[in-house]
């Protein structure tokens, strides 16, 4: 499945010009009228108004011009500029890919020999998406895999001006970004965002956005199907199906109704190689839950600690439930989180949570994963055959790389002291735990001494020093570093814009690594 950002190129493009019939006169629904204001009650977006669905019709007049005219202003384009630091800069020579050291054998820097160069210290690269904009403070809503790792974002709306912006939240499960537009004016276009629950197989859409770079382009099509969720492999596929064209760099952009709501964020396509007419949409509703979280700059979802699988047919037979009985199995219980401090066990039938029907295993993920931690939930039960409803207590989900590993979250980290909580160093832009026997068995650091990293801030300054997550923080500053305390008392005593200096072992190679302290921008900023 591939994602739809396109590389920044140039393209010639054959246009094909074709005759279609005409329609029989008409008017199509009068599409929703771009918002000037922020939504009611604090909501960041603005919902259509309260109204009588629309009887089911095709659409009667001769063109769709009006709407896509209407709709147009709130469509953005935007494109990034994306800078990895090159990971082998600051080996030793024959210590890089190819060469003697880890990655293997044979003269891995005979390229830049040849030519008499230094390594690069980093690659630069260049992306286009679309996005749309939700608020009349510039907040625009895009995809993830559009932004992400930006050094630089550029904005373009229709009428020719253009913005810097910056991320404010970001969520790759389900591939839906925030950002905002650096001093945006206050009357600014605004989509409305529909109610994405309501559409049907069938129903007609319009996708507006910025293909190959050809801004403003407009297909029309249906939605082809609900409920995909077997497209990228995310627990959180609940794709909408549409055959409106799009293509690289629609990525992000919206995928309208005939109302003029946005229903879905386009986002992905079957390779062409495979076939055509099979795009893909984030329905707006999922994006419409964790908006106030992006905002916030972080999303946090609910967790039970359970695996889960469908209730087939079969199975429904074995556990001696009707056939037509619809759930999620639940196949194991993660010892000591909040599914079985609540008494879930392997076996029960997850059939609701709240009340609400449960029909598949991925439904009871995303139900759950809408809830924050610390809410409760009813599950509704089928244990031995009998109705039983369990209260949990959800914790916090685990990243997906993490459970991807098998690693379900661990008390240690459920119940970090103050040092711990401090070991997410927002100076450094990355989160540190103590080495325990395990995490050096895993990373094959046993015999050594130091501090893990647990997670790296995308976009920070560790990740930007090319410092990746599972590396062994063994030096700071010259001093050894054996606690997380030891580099927590470090770091606060060094200032914003200083240069921290880290050795790392990664493997069986240990290497120097500058990171700048974060916060340079905002004292800047004060002078």
């Amino acid at each position: 499945m591939r994602r739809i950002t396109t590389a920044a190129t140039v393209v010639t493009v054959a246009i094909v010009i074709a005759i279609g019939c005409g329609a029989s006169n008409g008017r199509a629904e009068q599409p929703a009228q771009p918002a000037k204001a922020q939504g009611t009650q604090g909501q960041l977006w603005r919902d259509p108004p309260q109204q009588q669905a629309a009887q089911a019709s095709v659409p009667t007049q001769t063109s769709l011009a009006p709407i896509i005219k209407q709709l147009k202003p709130a469509v953005v384009n935007i494109s990034t500029t994306t800078v990895m630091k090159n990971p082998h800069r600051n080996l030793p020579r024959g210590q890089g890919p190819g060469g003697q050291g880890p990655g293997g054998q044979g003269g891995g820097d005979d390229f830049f020999d040849f030519f008499g160069r230094e390594m690069p210290e980093e690659f630069r690269g260049s992306s286009l998406g679309s996005g749309f904009i939700i608020n009349s403070d510039g907040y625009v809503l895009t995809n993830n895999h559009v932004v992400k790792d930006a050094e630089d974002i550029k904005v373009r709306l229709s009428d020719g001006r253009e913005f810097d912006a910056k991320v404010v939240g970001a969520d790759a499960p389900t591939d839906v970004a925030l950002i905002r537009l650096d001093k945006a004016p206050n009357n600014l276009p605004v989509v409305t965002l529909g109610d994405s629950d309501k559409i049907e197989a069938g129903d007609f859409v319009i996708a507006i956005g910025s293909p190959f770079n050809l801004r403003e382009s407009a297909t029309f099509g249906i939605i082809s199907a609900k409920d995909r969720s077997t497209v990228t492999g995310s627990p959180f596929d609940d794709f909408l199906q549409t055959d409106a064209a799009i293509n690289s760099g629609n990525s992000g952009g919206p995928l309208f109704n005939l109302r003029g709501e946005v229903v879905g964020i386009n986002t992905a396509i079957v390779a062409p190689q495979i076939g055509s007419g099979v795009g893909f949409a984030v329905p707006v509703n999922i994006a419409k839950q964790i908006i106030p979280q992006l905002q916030a700059g972080r999303v946090a979802r609910g967790y039970l600690g359970v695996t889960v699988g469908d209730l087939s047919a079969d199975l429904a037979q074995a556990f001696k439930v009707p056939e037509s009985t619809k759930g999620a199995v639940v196949q194991n219980v993660v010892p000591n989180a909040p599914a079985a401090k609540a008494g879930v066990q392997a076996g029960d039938i997850v059939v609701g949570v709240n009340g609400k029907q449960i029909g598949t295993s991925g439904e009871l993920t995303r139900t759950v994963a809408a809830n924050s931690p610390g809410a409760k939930v009813t599950l509704n039960l089928l244990r031995g055959g009998q109705k039983k409803d369990v209260q949990v207590t959800v914790g916090k989900r685990p990243d997906e790389e993490a459970l991807a590993r098998g690693e379900f979250g661990s008390p240690q980290e459920e119940q970090e002291g103050p040092a711990a909580k401090q070991g997410a160093n927002e100076k450094l832009g990355m989160r540190v735990l103590p080495l325990t026997p395990e995490l050096a068995k895993e990373i094959g650091a046993e015999g050594d001494s130091g501090v893990v990293v647990a997670a790296v801030t995308p976009n920070g300054p560790a990740e930007k020093a090319g410092i990746r997550r599972g590396d062994l923080v063994i030096e700071l500053n010259r001093q050894p570093i054996a606690r997380v305390e030891d580099m927590v008392s470090q770091v606060q005593k060094m200032k914003p814009g200083e240069m921290a200096l880290l050795r790392i072992r990664r493997g069986n190679t240990a290497v120097f690594l500058p990171v700048r302290v974060g916060g340079e921008e905002q004292q800047q900023k004060k002078k």
